[in-house]
């Protein structure tokens, strides 16, 4: 067998993004380097040979997936899973963790202007946010970010394929500036 079956036969069995480092263990003879080569070959080939499927960069790992253009033949079969669709709530919710994370579940609800529990708790049913620590204060609230799921749900290599803070309501640009004002911080402490 050849790097690039290997790659090939674990990228395909696999039903979730790989890293390089991770392909690497399926056999003795690849490393990093060796993996990386066969996945840019994989790619090179699929797209000359107008492949229904490709090897996309996705949640900081390799995937093989179907091209987007084949969808509308996939979408007739039950049998294909469809990714879930999220609520315009859960979509906001979603924005605000993934750009001021880590962020509290007071911050959110501050921002939205509704309370934000039961959209979290689906948030991370789903696997797309994780509690990331616990903040400073009374009570030491839990505090939450994304999950590698988010990215691949969203199809981002990384944190960095976000649209960029200029480009985004004023909310959600600073991370620097807390969310909640100095009198509403200390009723939330309280409560």
């Amino acid at each position: 067998m050849n790097a690039e079956q290997i790659v090939e036969a674990v990228l395909f069995a696999s039903d979730a993004p790989l890293r390089a480092d991770e392909i690497a263990r399926a056999d003795e003879s690849l490393d990093e380097d060796a993996v990386e080569e066969a996945l840019a070959r994989l790619k090179s080939f699929y797209m000359e040979a107008e492949r229904a499927f490709g090897l996309v960069e996705v949640a900081e790992g390799y995937q093989v997936v179907t091209r987007p253009e084949f969808a509308s033949y996939l979408d007739r079969f039950d049998t294909v899973p469809r990714p879930s669709r999220l609520s315009g709530p859960a979509l906001e919710a979603l924005a605000i963790i993934a750009y001021r994370q880590p962020i509290g579940r007071l911050e959110v609800e501050y921002v939205r202007g509704v309370g934000s529990s039961a959209v979290i708790r689906t948030l991370q049913d789903r696997g797309l946010v994780e509690v990331v620590g616990r903040g400073e204060g009374l009570g030491r609230p839990l505090l939450y970010g994304t999950t590698p799921r988010f990215l691949e749900h969203f199809g981002f290599r990384s944190m960095d394929d976000l649209p960029r803070p200029d480009d985004l309501p004023v909310v959600l640009r600073d991370r620097s500036e807390p969310i909640l004002p100095e009198d509403d911080e200390e009723t939330a402490d309280e409560g």
